[in-house]
């Protein structure tokens, strides 16, 4: 077994989007070679509803497919084809735009005005990129949650994870998608298919994810009563990790434990052309979808 080094870290950045919601970007808009075949990674967390109220108003998406995950609040959700609905804490909506579609996601947060959600991204083939499109909207109480010995809890939302599957089936790239938790000092070792790009992106503690791949350095976390407080190569809240070939990953938490997504996918190694929220192969097919755009004819029947 191959343990996966790291091969590059990031901070999510503040961004604004939509009608001007505040959120932060984890990666999208640059170069796709280390996440391919995802695009694109969103962490909105507000707990004041003016940043994040006027939402996501209607626009176009093609090409894609994009994943919402919900910690906290709701977000009511409609599209041109008149589907609606709401998405509520723990539930994920897997939408394939494929050839066209016009939609609108609105979040309401919950009693407390909290919001904390994701949007990922996620690429079509070239031979899908017209497809009709579809969606897999799944309610918190059907994706699979495994709680370990040691205490780590896993949600499966695709993918498998010790024989056991997620509920949103037949995706192109054959992705992983876990939101998991590791309790406070543990070292764990997650198993994941050596063919695929994998990334982590840490939203609550901390943990050290290169324990054992390499010479571990240490240094100062903080001062207690005149003392210094160590730790080993910790990474933290907000932090995108890019890892290297390997079949398994090995964490070793801080006091604190630590709750990442762990996401992975077959690469597609295909050229990207992107306008916002539309993405093709070529300029040309960018072209033609906003003409399409502009004479009426995006949306196919």
């Amino acid at each position: 077994m191959t343990i996966r080094p790291i091969k590059q870290t990031s901070i999510s950045q503040p961004t604004l989007e939509g009608a001007g919601v505040k959120l932060n970007r984890v990666f999208g808009f640059g170069d796709t070679s280390l996440s391919d075949p995802f695009l694109l990674l969103d962490d909105f967390r507000n707990n004041k509803k003016e940043d994040y109220i006027n939402g996501f108003p209607w626009h176009p998406h093609r090409g894609i497919e994009t994943i919402t995950y919900i910690l906290k609040g709701n977000v009511e959700h409609g599209d041109s084809l008149g589907n609606v609905g709401t998405l509520k804490t723990g539930d994920v909506q897997w939408m394939t735009a494929g050839s066209g579609i016009l939609h609108q996601e609105m979040p309401k947060g919950n009693e407390k005005g909290e919001m904390h959600g994701f949007q990922l991204w996620a690429n079509l083939p070239s031979s899908l990129k017209m497809t009709s499109p579809n969606y897999q909207d799944i309610p918190s109480n059907e994706i699979k949650e495994i709680h370990d010995d040691d205490g780590s809890i896993i949600r499966i939302i695709i993918g498998n994870y010790r024989g056991y599957s997620g509920p949103v089936k037949g995706i192109s790239s054959d992705p992983i998608y876990l939101d998991i938790f590791i309790p406070a000092n543990k070292i764990k070792t997650i198993p994941i298919e050596v063919n695929k790009n994998v990334l982590a992106y840490i939203f609550e503690g901390s943990a050290n994810f290169e324990y054992a791949s390499k010479p571990q350095g240490v240094m100062v976390e903080k001062m207690i009563n005149g003392q210094e407080v160590k730790i080993q190569d910790m990474t933290g809240n907000r932090t995108l990790i890019n890892f290297d070939r390997g079949d398994e990953i090995k964490i070793k938490t801080s006091s604190d434990g630590v709750r990442f997504l762990l996401i992975g996918g077959t690469p597609i190694q295909e050229p990207v052309a992107w306008h916002g929220p539309i993405v093709m192969n070529t300029n040309e097919e960018l072209m033609q979808a906003m003409k399409e755009l502009n004479n009426g004819t995006f949306i196919k029947k």
